[in-house]
C-alpha cells in the first residue's frame, strides 16, 4: 500500500490513547483501530479534520505516501 497512516505515531507524540481520541472525534474505537492499523480503504475528510483538530496536527503528519518498490503499479 502506497499510503501509510501514521496515526499511532501522532497519538504517541500527543500521549493520547485510542479511547480518548475516539471520544474526542466521535468515531468508534473499532473504526479508529482499522485506520491506525492501515486496514482502511478510505477516510472521510470530516473524520480527518476531527482527528487533526484533536491531535493538533496537519493531515501530512498522519498520512504519508510511500512509492511502491515493485516497479509497475496495480491495474
Amino acid at each position: 500500500m502506497a499510503i501509510v497512516v501514521n496515526l499511532d505515531v501522532m497519538m504517541a507524540k500527543r500521549k493520547m490513547s485510542l479511547g480518548e481520541l475516539s471520544q474526542r472525534v466521535d468515531v468508534t474505537m473499532a473504526n479508529l483501530s482499522i485506520l491506525k492499523n492501515n486496514k482502511a480503504k478510505a477516510v472521510r475528510f470530516s473524520t480527518l479534520e476531527a482527528i487533526c483538530q484533536a491531535l493538533d496536527c496537519q493531515p501530512g503528519d498522519i498520512l504519508e505516501y510511500l512509492p511502491d518498490s515493485g516497479g509497475q503499479g496495480e491495474g
